[in-house]
């Protein structure tokens, strides 16, 4: 079946699995490099303690970058989608080629922040020398060949919209391959390759990155055939940017906030380092986890942007049933895991003298998962049906009208020896139920005036 009439013809339930599953496989990846880096990292031969709080510090920022470029390739996926759907080939060249002309924009931001942001940033959370030569110079690396992750993500999104899902998966696994590999070479030196530590983490990361960019952008212009590709459709048509953005912007924000919500945690935890990595290294198992939520949100957002170009009643509710049961079973499936196999993941991270807060963390955190990933999957639907605002509104609740002042208040407790540190761990579950409750009454408000109105 042609991509373009399988967006429009497919059942539902079948077109959600056959997109879903390589984009979950897809952010898994994704958030891999992360993971893997942390876990070659900690079982460094020297300084694996000081680099794996390194690697805590930065990754607020490694996640930033990704969420502006994410985020500007979330408002191209549900626009592009909508505007094939409604049969607008020329609208869709202007909002592929807008949207790498936002890549170029972002990446020049990131490149100049690499050069003269870095050590700033570090040192506010740190007064470890060590800790901060190693996260000046990961991150400094990661900023200025940034481009391999920003260009890898619109591309990604520019195949996903046009129901081309398991061509981003390629592209993402040849990147988690090339990482995994480089990562050993590099950071413990091995054959003629001399041993670089965190900076041959970083390097191992950038390059995968760059490899995944570069094979995506062959499959956009050999496959994505819908709409013409030409260097004057990256011209600036504010009309387009502003729609990807109303789209987009929310999306960005969302993802910003979670690395503004890591940073003030790492503030928080600072009286305790211990704590402050364990934190970092579950963040990334976390991260792992609602990673795989967003690549579901991924399928939920084109099939219903789709649907409501096309003003399919039936279509459009059929995406919100399975988007939810199918982010629902995942979810638990994941809960299962965190909860049974603990000790395996502080193995895994070498967590050393952070491994009993890490455990604890885990723990009571993972109950959180459930209505973390029906959070996501509402967000989802919302930028769909130009949701946008009940987009943001939940990404606020979740990640910092709630969880950062609750989290603040429970941190005083630990500090006068009243509580132990889990109390602070807590914040995430309550925060996520609060949210979920929230969202469950935007959905029905967005499905009286967006759904039911349709014929």
């Amino acid at each position: 079946m042609a991509e373009s009439n399988k967006m429009k013809d497919m059942s539902v339930n079948k077109l959600m699995i056959q997109m879903g599953i390589p984009m979950i496989l897809s952010m898994a990846l994704q958030a891999v490099y992360n993971i893997v880096d942390s876990a070659f990292v900690g079982n460094m031969r020297v300084g694996s303690e000081a680099a794996l709080n390194a690697l805590t510090l930065v990754f607020p920022v490694q996640m930033l970058m990704v969420a502006v470029g994410i985020g500007t390739g979330v408002g191209t996926n549900a626009l592009l989608a909508r505007t094939l759907g409604q049969g607008n080939s020329k609208k869709a060249a202007k909002v592929a080629g807008n949207s790498l002309f936002l890549g170029v924009i972002i990446y020049v931001v990131c490149f100049l922040f690499g050069i003269f942001g870095v050590k700033a940033y570090i040192s506010s959370q740190t007064v470890d020398t060590e800790v901060l030569e190693m996260g000046v110079s990961y991150l400094r690396i990661c900023c200025v060949i940034s481009f391999g992750i920003i260009f890898f993500s619109l591309f990604e999104k520019l195949l996903q919209a046009t129901g081309r899902s398991l061509y981003s998966t390629i592209g993402q696994v040849v990147g988690a391959v090339v990482n995994i590999i480089l990562d050993p070479i590099m950071i413990y030196g091995i054959g003629p390759v001399p041993e670089m530590g965190v900076k041959g983490a970083a390097y191992a990361t950038v390059i995968g990155q760059v490899a995944s960019a570069v094979l995506l952008f062959i499959f956009h212009m050999k496959l994505n055939k819908e709409f013409e590709h030409d260097a004057k459709y990256m011209k600036p048509d504010t009309g387009i940017i502003k729609e990807i953005y109303a789209i987009g912007l929310p999306a960005i924000i969302a993802q910003a906030l979670m690395s503004i919500m890591v940073y003030v945690m790492n503030l928080i935890l600072k009286f305790n380092p211990s704590a402050q990595t364990a934190y970092g290294l579950f963040y990334k198992v976390q991260q792992f986890v609602l990673f795989l939520a967003f690549g579901l949100r991924d399928a939920i957002t084109p099939i219903i942007a789709f649907a409501y170009g096309m003003r399919s009643k039936k279509r459009i509710q059929d995406g919100i049933k399975y988007g939810l049961l199918y982010t629902i079973v995942l979810m638990i499936l994941e809960i299962a895991i965190t909860e049974i196999f603990p000790g395996a993941f502080a193995t895994l991270f070498n967590a050393g003298q952070s491994r009993e807060y890490f455990i604890s963390a885990m723990r009571v955190i993972s109950i959180s998962f459930l209505f973390a990933g029906i959070n996501v999957a509402y967000q989802g639907i919302y930028q769909a049906l130009d949701g946008g605002i009940e987009s943001l509104v939940i990404s606020l609740l979740r990640q910092l009208i709630i969880i950062l002042p609750l989290a603040g208040v429970f941190s005083l407790f630990v500090r006068n020896g009243q509580m132990g540190i889990s109390l602070i761990w807590w914040a995430f579950p309550i925060t996520e139920v609060i949210a979920c409750l929230a969202g469950y009454v935007f959905l029905k408000k967005i499905r009286k005036n967006k759904v039911d109105v349709l014929n």
